[in-house]
């Protein structure tokens, strides 16, 4: 950790291990190479320490803001990861519809179908649909 303040980093750690899961973070840490493990720390202290750890808006909102916006912006791959993540925050299965409601209707109709999509495909595997 060379870039950012260490505390940052493992406050980071802490919050991205217990909204992705820990073996999912460890996984993507313990693959980074000196080609990408820069962004992967930046991105930890940067986003989950500084994002996520300042503690006003609580991780269930978060994870709610997160979905909005990565479905307007079509990111179905992390969308479908931060959906995990959104479950782990406590985002029930009737808000995650609700949130994709609302992204039909300010983002069309073909960005909530693969809302819809993502979703019921990480609803299946947790048992939830």
């Amino acid at each position: 950790m060379t870039i950012f303040d260490e505390d940052l980093f493992k406050k980071g750690l802490e919050q991205r291990k217990a909204t992705l899961g820990a073996g999912y973070v460890e996984t993507n840490l313990a693959a980074a190479d000196d080609f990408n493990r820069p962004f992967q720390e930046a991105m930890t202290a940067w986003c989950w320490g500084f994002g996520w750890g300042d503690g006003v808006i609580d991780a269930k909102t978060r994870s709610m803001m997160n979905l909005s916006m990565l479905g307007a912006l079509g990111k179905m791959h992390e969308w479908e990861l931060h959906c995990r993540g959104a479950l782990n925050n406590g985002v029930s299965v009737d808000e995650i519809r609700a949130i994709i409601h609302v992204i039909g209707i300010y983002c069309g109709v073909p960005q909530a179908i693969e809302c819809f999509r993502a979703a019921r495909k990480v609803l299946e595997e947790e048992g939830l649909l």
